[in-house]
């Protein structure tokens, strides 16, 4: 686990200097830097694999901390849960039907992410999902392909940001690296391979390898039917 671990590390560092070369490019229209949390709100899908690795980062804060961030995360699981009984550990969101997502995870939702310290700084930075590493700019493969043309309105206020060549990217190829590493973790605990497997955040200060190695189960209801 812990070697699948490091090689998704290295997946995202190259996530992280793809957006420091944007910086380095286009500085003077990228407002995302330390200390700005305005994309730190409200509730997103993250896979499994983003969880276990944001956990191995959790596991390193001190215990004072970890104790505050897991009261937070309680209290917004509890919400869930009053709502979605079957929203339990290990917290998997593939239970709950697709369409009623959106409503586990509103748009105009602003609370504040448990994992922000007082200061606005996240506290796993290092361990944070490829989400919020991605978040901010368009995802432009190098083919020309938007796989995600949106970005922060905090950003690129004068300039079209999908005509600039610099930004893109092979994120094809990207997304094709994260796929088989989570399917090799799929593997390892359920003993098959599944596509998809998605958690939020606060249930992620929770989730651990041995908690999901006993719920195999679980993992087998949410399989994916596809090869």
């Amino acid at each position: 686990m812990q070697e699948l671990l490091e090689r998704y590390a290295s997946l995202l560092k190259e996530v992280d200097q793809w957006f420091a070369s944007c910086l380095s490019l286009q500085g003077e229209q990228i407002a995302c830097k330390s200390g700005c949390s305005a994309c730190c709100r409200g509730l997103f899908d993250i896979t499994l694999l983003d969880a276990l690795y944001l956990r191995s980062g959790f596991d390193l804060l001190p215990p004072d901390i970890q104790i505050s961030v897991r009261n937070k995360a309680r209290t917004r699981l509890d919400q869930i849960w009053s709502r979605w009984p079957s929203y339990e550990a290990p917290w998997l969101l593939n239970v709950i039907p697709e369409n009623e997502w959106d409503e586990i995870m509103p748009e105009e939702d602003e609370t504040l992410c448990v994992l922000l310290s007082d200061e606005g700084k996240c506290l796993v930075y290092d361990h944070r999902p490829m989400t919020c590493r991605l978040n901010g700019i368009p995802l432009i493969d190098t083919s020309g392909e938007e796989l995600f043309d949106e970005w922060c309105t905090l950003n690129f206020v004068d300039v079209d940001p999908v005509a600039i060549m610099a930004l893109r990217h092979p994120f094809r190829d990207l997304f094709s690296q994260e796929l088989l590493l989570f399917r090799e973790l799929t593997r390892q605990l359920a003993g098959v391979p599944i596509n998809e497997l998605d958690t939020l955040i606060p249930a992620a200060v929770f989730i651990d390898a041995d908690m999901l190695a006993v719920c195999t189960a679980t993992l087998l209801n949410c399989r994916d039917d596809e090869p």
